[in-house]
């Protein structure tokens, strides 16, 4: 199923909502950005790179001018993550909505890992969840606002994954918070949620997930999916919308998973990956770092 321009949401769906995405420069942030903006939210993208911020806000905002800000901010860090929430709400208001989206992955034994590989991932997924929800949290709370915080994990959260045990860590750890804090703030009106979906190719992270033509990357395979086939941006953007609504006041501390049957039918896990050798691990990693270049090189273009 491709993603069509149709919408089943009324096009005023999130008329004054201010939204939040970290890692809203490429892949899944973008692309649900946009549909956010085209349901009339305005949005703020926050990301690493300038010039990939600037690229998709222009993308996103097109037939919108004005709805869309971006900031380079680096998640990991809590002092910067403060101030660039506390600059929005000085120049553009307060947050009604916070999208954790930021993330790092890739498939590696876990024995070659190093601590520096392992920070990079569980930093900007845990730590940057964190520091970013609790920024705007105590802002909601001290002004006696109500708040939706959306997180994008994976099944892994509940089956764990091998080769890519960083992530499936930090995730997991995401999920937790979900649920800790939504009891813990539901009497403020703050609600949090997750989605956790199934295979949803995009450029570049994909790549780093699927980099073999091995066929037991079980986690990237439609034929491996009870639907047979991927997810689509547009089916995670209707679902994003709906928990960012005002359409589900009394829903909190859920994920939802959204795979097509996958973790049902044998977990979405990389697994698989257990019958590789040696030298397609060399191969996958010469080919990450490949995609790692070309995508560095295609941004400063």
């Amino acid at each position: 199923m491709a993603d069509t321009t149709t919408s089943i949401y009324a096009p005023d769906l999130l008329r004054g909502k201010r939204i939040l995405i970290t890692g809203g420069g490429t892949g899944l942030g973008r692309g649900v950005a946009a549909h956010l903006v085209r349901h009339g939210a305005q949005v703020h993208l926050w990301g690493r790179r300038q010039a990939v911020l600037d690229e998709a806000a222009a993308q996103v905002s097109a037939d919108r001018p004005g709805t869309v800000h971006v900031q380079t901010v680096d998640v990991r860090k809590a002092d910067l993550v403060d101030a660039a929430i506390s600059e929005i709400w000085e120049r553009h208001g307060p947050l009604t909505s916070v999208v954790n989206n930021a993330a790092a992955n890739f498939i590696a034994p876990t024995a070659s890992l190093s601590a520096r590989a392992f920070e990079a991932v569980s930093a900007t997924v845990m730590n940057g969840s964190f520091n970013t929800t609790h920024a705007a949290g105590r802002r909601w709370i001290a002004e006696g606002l109500p708040g939706a915080v959306l997180s994008t994990l994976t099944t892994w959260i509940w089956t764990g994954s091998a080769f890519v045990v960083p992530s499936a860590m930090a995730k997991a750890a995401v999920h937790a918070m979900t649920m800790s804090l939504a009891v813990e703030w539901a009497r403020y009106g703050i609600r949090l949620n997750a989605v956790a979906p199934g295979p949803i190719p995009t450029d570049y992270a994909w790549e780093m997930l699927n980099p073999t033509d091995k066929s037991a990357v079980g986690a990237t395979q439609a034929d491996q999916i009870p639907m047979g086939r991927m997810g689509t941006v547009e089916e995670l953007a209707n679902l994003t919308m709906f928990l960012l609504s005002d359409a589900c006041d009394y829903l909190t501390g859920e994920t939802i998973a959204m795979d097509g049957g996958q973790k049902l039918a044998g977990p979405g896990t990389f697994a698989g990956l257990t019958a590789l050798s040696d030298q397609d691990w060399a191969d996958i990693r010469e080919r990450s770092q490949l995609a790692t270049v070309q995508s560095k090189s295609q941004r400063n273009v």
